[in-house]
């Protein structure tokens, strides 16, 4: 595994780790809460968001149009058995989702569930970072490169995994805040 490809790895550690914080719940409506909810449309699991069009009107409401209204029935069905938490409203040609302020306590656990994204991202980050460190001894071990190139590598290896740990560290500190912000 090369330098290179280690970051790219990393990069993609640290995005996904920001798709889970979007998932969690703030203070005011965000439309990814619904990234995760999965629509049984004629007979297959179907992403929300490629069957309606998903606006926030206002701080407290998401709206949630779909483009053929045969599956409104489907769509409230879906966002009921998620682990959103919202109950929907249909109104005939749209649903509706209302947020309810958070308690003191839903925010204190959802900052726990950031947390555990955070550290399960850094996890990830410290398995790239060992596979990286197996290749660079194994071709120091078989004399393809030298033990002052080797060096060099593990040092720069290290330097990419505390940057991006650093920027996962940076994104929980920022949903944190988000979550407490009332």
């Amino acid at each position: 595994m090369k330098l290179a490809e280690a970051e790219s790895t990393m990069e993609k550690t640290v995005e996904a780790t920001q798709r889970a914080f979007n998932t969690i719940r703030t203070g005011r409506a965000n439309s990814s809460l619904l990234d995760k909810v999965l629509v049984e449309y004629y007979g297959t699991p179907t992403s929300l968001k490629s069957l309606a069009n998903i606006t926030t009107p206002d701080a407290t409401t998401i709206l949630i149009q779909p483009y053929d209204r045969s599956s409104l029935n489907l769509i409230e069905k879906a966002i009921s058995m998620s682990d959103v938490n919202l109950t929907p409203n249909n109104d005939g040609s749209s649903v509706r989702l209302n947020i309810p302020p958070l308690t003191s306590e839903r925010r204190k656990e959802f900052v726990k569930i950031a947390a555990k994204y955070a550290e399960e991202g850094r996890v990830a980050i410290r398995n790239i970072r060992r596979d990286a460190l197996d290749t660079i001894r194994k071709q120091e071990k078989n004399s393809e490169i030298s033990e002052d190139d080797s060096r060099d590598l593990q040092d720069k290896l290290q330097k990419l995994t505390n940057k991006y740990t650093n920027r996962i560290d940076e994104l929980l500190t920022a949903k944190e805040k988000d979550i407490t912000t009332v």
